[in-house]
């Protein structure tokens, strides 16, 4: 069978399946029972679609089978009849398909409705017109028949005859047309509508002119039929506008989902009067809200979107009732929903949008379930931009989300930290309550991360004296009594003298004998009845404590910068805005007191890890700073001016990178000055460029109409599978389409013998999965045949397809093999640039679980110049702002991120070197949630290494 016929039935055919002789499937069919036909035709079947036409049974199956009373026989021999050779070598009809014609006239006309409709769909599948031809006046006479069934499964019987041999039935279209008109039943209607639709469109339109106003009443099918007539008639025929576009406008109310989708999808097609595009979008908004399978409100929120970019400003209406879609508990639905109606925001319903979301907020501290955080973090990131955006609504919020700094759950307190930071930065008429809110929640902040971004809002915006004795006063009650390390060692002997003075009448000196490691003998003395100092110290370390000074005596050191830092900030800051010299040494005094205390603490047994050799540097230096800034006014300019002013460039640079990205959606949209203007009004019918956005849907979704599938891309997606010297020479051209990879084979016989049952065997390695195991076929000397076979793709891992080519050679039983060379699938094909906050960088580089680190070996020079390829050659895109990249350095460090097309996260960051003119040093580290998208990362850029390597040389 030729691999360009048609195929309308899929059989599934077991590995397991033994081979028959023809002779023994022959006694099977002429002698066996009803049961054990039906088995050999399966088995015929079987046989015939991988390559043998088994010709010698035709008749038996035609005398034997085709007059059986038995309805599953007889499906099987319309199976077996599909696929069967119906000609002679010659091109003409089998004298044995008489038979089978007259066997198909007796089954048109039997009483059983069944096999009537069955055999009437088998109509549908025959393309020998002299086999038609005999059969086609019974098949017109089921037409009149009493049962619908029989009905509709003749005038598809008509119309695919006429499709494709139109002399055979010229009336058709008026004889359907007026079958339409009396015909009551909606499937039969269905289907002589499709055919009118297709075959005659002008009989299809007069006919839904009579009835246009009944087309709400219709069966969803048929007014699914109804709704493509409508969108392709309106591009020829722009008389029938009005009515249509109130036909589709009542359908928009129809019972069916796909019938509403499908209407809201033509209505814009047909017109982009505001007031459609309204109805429209309300119409998927209540498909949304109402669908239950979250994969359709997916896809509808996307057209949805696509529609709110088409008519800008148009939907801004709308944006409470996208929010609806919140009332869906799945967090991808969510995301999407609220990632729109953000776009949809504007100054007019800005307080609207962000009281919902407050009232949804204030909700998940009520409910209780998996995703809760998840989407408490999302709504405070939507609230967030929200304010920024719209400084209005800053002040309204601000200090509602403040409430949740003190939330157990990390990334929505650190979320909220990093909001109230640009606020202040951005509203300067908001800091002073601010602050005052800042100061009251600092004793129920739990996170390091929270408390090191409200003391740096504290060191940098505290500019009043007030202001900055406020914040003193706080940070002293977070901190307790100072020094720490002198308080825990009087806790700790307090709690040694207590358990001393209960237990002293008990002591007693216990000898004990040891045994050393070189086997000798030692005396060790004890008190038995004594506690060990060890959990005295670990009932001290137990004990409730402030939470700044509980994370501190925790081992968070950085902390404690972040905290001396701030101490150092308020010092300068004092001594600027007050006169009073003795408030400023009081406070200078204990500044030094609490760094010297945290770096004590950090080097005793109080802490629970010591303190680092950064963190006690920098508390250090700010010490240091205390000491001599009256002598030196450049460290008040680094402490006061230079860290604040770092803070704004990157809020600008956050705020440009927006805009950029905003200019660039926007610039894709515009039209050249020297682009072609179509007026409908002026063309012709049938214009050339008038394609149906449907058929360029299909197009995009079958991979075929990308721009890049040129013949030089293709080329370099051929792979050499054979050798040229093998009897079998194979090339592959590798099509890789999202999650699909297909695999078009060229075989070519090289010999000067025909190649029987030639198969090729697949398999594969990694998240691959062969969708279908290509069949057998045979191959005339020095002739070629093309194959294909599909694979399955579901995860971005770099994987092998292996096989070889198996063919049975001249001497019966003497069977050949030729094994293939292996086709590595690139990962870069399913990995695209992406973006996210450093917020999401940081808590996914925490999460996820799997890191493969590349040591840096390159012959590039230049830092910025390797950062770009290692971009070029795993596709990731650079979070690192171009400011911070910027200028002459000797190191470089860089973040980047990329997103599978299955929705993998993929992450990197690039630290590197150059000390004077030796060679780039560093490393690549790789961090995703599976192991082997972080393992072709790392083999992708040591492959570019080598290549970039081979090419210097």
């Amino acid at each position: 069978m030729s691999t360009a016929d048609a195929c309308y039935t899929i059989i599934h055919q077991s590995d397991a399946d033994e081979e028959i002789r023809p002779e023994t499937l022959r006694q099977r069919i002429e002698k066996g029972s009803d049961e054990i036909k039906i088995e050999t035709m399966r088995k015929v079947i079987f046989t015939m679609l991988n390559g043998d036409p088994l010709n010698s049974l035709l008749m038996p199956v035609i005398m034997n089978v085709m007059r059986s009373r038995n309805k599953q026989l007889k499906k099987l021999v319309h199976f077996y009849l599909e696929i069967c050779p119906k000609t002679n070598p010659d091109g003409k009809l089998k004298q044995e398909m008489i038979l089978v014609c007259n066997a198909l006239m007796g089954d048109l006309q039997h009483p059983n409705e069944y096999i009537r409709g069955s055999t009437l769909r088998f109509l549908c599948k025959l393309r020998e017109a002299e086999l038609l031809e005999p059969l086609l006046p019974s098949a017109r006479a089921c037409l009149e028949h009493r049962h619908s069934y029989v009905r509709k499964n003749a005038i598809f019987a008509i119309y695919t005859v006429y499709k494709h041999f139109d002399y055979l039935v010229p009336d058709a279209p008026e004889l359907i047309h007026a079958l339409l008109l009396q015909e009551a039943d909606m499937s039969c209607k269905r289907n002589a509508f499709v055919m009118l639709c297709n075959s005659a469109p002008e009989l299809a339109v007069e006919y839904l002119e009579s009835v246009i106003n009944q087309v709400p009443n219709f069966d969803e099918l048929l007014q699914m039929a109804v709704v493509d007539l409508i969108r392709k008639d309106c591009k020829n025929n722009a008389a029938n506008k009005g009515k249509y576009i109130r036909c589709i406008f009542e359908l928009l109310n129809a019972q069916s989902h796909s019938v509403k989708y499908e209407a809201a999808t033509t209505l814009i097609a047909l017109t982009s009067n505001p007031a459609a595009v309204k109805a429209a979008a309300s119409c998927y908004i209540e498909l949304i809200v109402k669908e239950a399978d979250n994969n359709v409100k997916l896809i509808v929120l996307g057209r949805f979107n696509e529609l709110r970019e088409k008519h800008d400003k148009v939907l801004d209406d709308l944006v409470m009732e996208i929010l609806r879609v919140l009332s869906s508990p799945d967090i991808a639905v969510r995301r999407k929903a609220i990632g729109i109606a953000l776009d949809m925001v504007s100054s007019r319903n800005v307080d609207e949008v962000v009281g919902f979301l407050k009232k949804e907020l204030s909700k998940t501290l009520d409910q209780d379930y998996d995703l809760n955080m998840e989407y408490r973090q999302l709504l405070i990131q939507s609230i967030h931009s929200c304010a920024i955006k719209f400084s209005e609504v800053a002040a309204s919020v601000v200090h509602v989300l403040m409430e949740f700094l003190g939330d157990s759950n990390n990334p929505s307190a650190v979320d909220v930290i990093a909001f109230v930071r640009e606020v202040v930065e951005k509203f300067p008429s908001l800091r002073s309550s601010i602050l005052e809110r800042l100061m009251e929640t600092f004793p129920e902040m739990k996170a390091a991360k929270v408390f090191r971004g409200a003391l740096w809002i504290v060191g940098e915006y505290c500019l009043e004296v007030q202001d900055i004795e406020d914040a003193w006063k706080h940070i002293r009650a977070g901190l307790g009594e100072i020094p720490i390390l002198a308080s825990e060692q009087r806790l700790l002997s307090e709690a040694q003298s207590e358990d001393t003075e209960e237990k002293a009448p008990e002591t007693k000196n216990t000898p004990v004998k040891r045994v050393l490691a070189d086997g000798t003998y030692a005396t060790e003395s004890a008190f038995a009845s004594s506690v060990s100092a060890q959990s005295k110290l670990d009932a001290v370390k137990a004990a409730a404590k402030p939470q700044l000074r509980a994370l501190l005596l925790g081992g968070d050191f950085y902390l404690g910068t972040a905290l001396a830092s701030t101490l150092t900030k308020l010092v300068l800051r004092f001594s600027d805005v007050s006169h009073d010299h003795r408030r400023l040494n009081s406070l200078r005094a204990e500044a030094m007191l609490i760094m010297t205390s945290i770096i004590r603490v950090g080097q005793s047994q109080f802490a629970s890890s010591p303190i680092d050799e950064d963190s006690y540097d920098r508390i250090m230096s700010c010490l240091h700073v205390l000491e001599k800034f009256s002598q030196d006014p450049v460290m008040k300019q680094v402490f006061l001016e230079d860290t604040k002013a770092v803070f704004g460039k990157m809020v600008q640079a956050e705020e440009k990178r927006q805009a950029e990205k905003k200019a660039k959606d926007n610039k894709n949209a515009r039209v050249q000055a020297d682009d072609l203007i179509t007026f409908r009004q002026f063309s012709k019918a049938k214009h050339g460029d008038e394609t149906d956005e449907y058929e360029l849907d299909l197009t995009r979704a079958t991979g075929s109409g990308d721009s890049k599938d040129d013949l030089m891309s293709k080329l370099s997606r051929v792979v050499q599978l054979t050798g040229f010297s093998d009897p079998v020479y194979a090339e592959a051209y590798v099509n890789v389409h999202q999650f699909d990879i297909m695999l078009d084979v060229l075989i070519v016989n090289q010999t000067a013998d025909t190649l029987q049952n030639l198969a090729i065997e697949f398999a594969t390695l990694g998240d691959l999965k062969l969708v279908e195991r290509p069949g057998q076929h045979t191959i005339a000397p020095h002739s070629f045949h093309s194959i294909k076979a599909n694979i399955k793709v579901s995860s971005t891992e770099t994987g092998v397809i292996f096989g070889n080519i198996v063919y049975d050679g001249p001497t019966t039983g003497d069977s050949q093999c030729v094994v293939l060379n292996d086709i590595h699938i690139d990962i870069m094909d399913y990995i695209n640039p992406a973006y996210c906050t450093e917020t999401q960088f940081r808590s996914m580089w925490l999460e996820f679980e799997w890191e493969n680190k590349v040591n840096v070996n390159t012959s590039i020079t230049d830092l910025q110049e390797y950062l770009n390829h290692i971009m070029k050659s795993t596709n990731m895109s650079c979070l690192t702002p171009e400011a911070a990249l910027s200028g002459e350095c000797g190191f470089l460090s860089a973040n980047m991120y990329a997103r599978s097309v299955f929705g993998e996260d993929a992450l990197a960051n690039l630290s590197i070197e150059r000390q004077g003119d030796g060679p780039i040093t560093g490393h690549v580290r790789i961090r995703s949630k599976t192991q082997g998208i972080a393992l072709s990362l790392g083999d992708k850029i040591t492959l570019a290494a080598q290549k970039v390597a081979s090419v210097a040389a």
